[in-house]
């Protein structure tokens, strides 16, 4: 089927899961008029499942916001794409288990249990356990999909919501669908790893990124740092005020998914900041090189474009 002609005045973002704290920033942006007042009409397009990478692309969209690394499934070794913030610091994933069958940081207590995992962030789940030293294999630990009918439901949210059912022992999931399941009661954290539960460096296996092309880079870097300089503004907006942020999820999420994500931006607000450190990209390298996403680590300057830096300061 013929694609029908891109408006080439509306910048297109995708995003892999609409409903999740760590892209939450992007759609403040769009909401609050705040990418309209940089100058640019956004238009924020779901595309999950390493679709919103291959958007990128094929020229679809203009940028992909999603786990930091996962343009390595379709740019091999960070060719033709770079990094040019963070729309959330830290491994956007966190485990949550039932009540009662592990102590924070009891990362072992996935032995033998049921744990939701989805494609994509099960990379870095298996990736976690194998450095806490557990085999998945002979430590039988089965990593499920929660089943949905509904194709538009966050993965995080169908986990939630598996898990206070007793279908799953656990979930590997975004923070709202975590958050969700703790709140539906018989739930508990058990691995936040941006907040040093795990294995050393767990914090930068990865991070919520946003994306786009070298050419992109390289014939439209007004329009570019536009966009950033919006999704900059949109995280002081949260981390100043996250009421404000809490306004707008009310307006787009069921009730109780929107008071979850005021909680989360009023707790976690330091968390969205646009900066990229050398540290989270020498460890999301070991982590890539570790699972065969890179042949070996690469420079900083080849995963980020580092001639937007001045725009990550305020």
């Amino acid at each position: 089927m013929m694609k029908e002609p891109r408006k080439e005045e509306v910048m297109r973002i995708a995003v892999p899961d609409f409903v999740s704290s760590s892209f939450f920033p992007l759609i403040v942006a769009k909401e609050l008029g705040i990418f309209k007042e940089e100058g640019q009409d956004v238009e924020i397009a779901h595309i999950p499942a390493l679709g919103d990478v291959e958007a990128l692309r094929d020229g679809a969209v203009d940028f992909s916001a999603g786990p930091a690394h996962s343009p390595l499934v379709i740019f091999p070794e960070w060719r033709g794409v770079k990094l040019v913030a963070t729309i959330s610091q830290g491994t956007p994933w966190m485990l949550v288990m039932k009540a009662g069958l592990a102590k924070r940081g009891e990362i072992a207590a996935v032995k033998g249990r049921r744990i939701a995992v989805d494609r994509g962030p099960d990379r870095i789940f298996r990736y976690l356990l194998r450095e806490a030293g557990i085999d998945i294999e002979r430590d039988r630990v089965e990593m499920v999909p929660p089943s949905t009918n509904d194709p538009g439901i966050s993965f995080g949210v169908a986990a939630g919501r598996a898990l206070a059912e007793g279908k799953v022992d656990g979930m590997w999931a975004n923070v709202l669908g975590c958050e969700l399941a703790v709140h539906l009661g018989g739930a508990s954290v058990v691995v936040d790893t941006r907040r040093g539960d795990g294995p050393p460096g767990a914090g930068n296996y990865s991070f919520a990124a946003l994306a786009t092309t070298e050419s992109k880079i390289e014939t439209e870097p007004e329009r570019i740092g536009a966009v950033i300089r919006a999704v900059v503004r949109a995280q002081s907006v949260i981390r100043q005020d996250p009421a404000r942020g809490t306004e707008v999820a009310r307006k787009l999420f069921p009730p109780v998914e929107a008071e979850l994500m005021g909680q989360i931006l009023t707790r976690d607000g330091e968390f969205y900041r646009p900066s990229i450190s050398m540290e989270a990209i020498e460890e999301m390298n070991r982590f890539a090189t570790a699972v065969g996403l890179l042949s070996s680590p690469v420079p900083y300057e080849q995963v980020v474009a580092t001639q937007f830096r001045d725009l990550w300061s305020e």
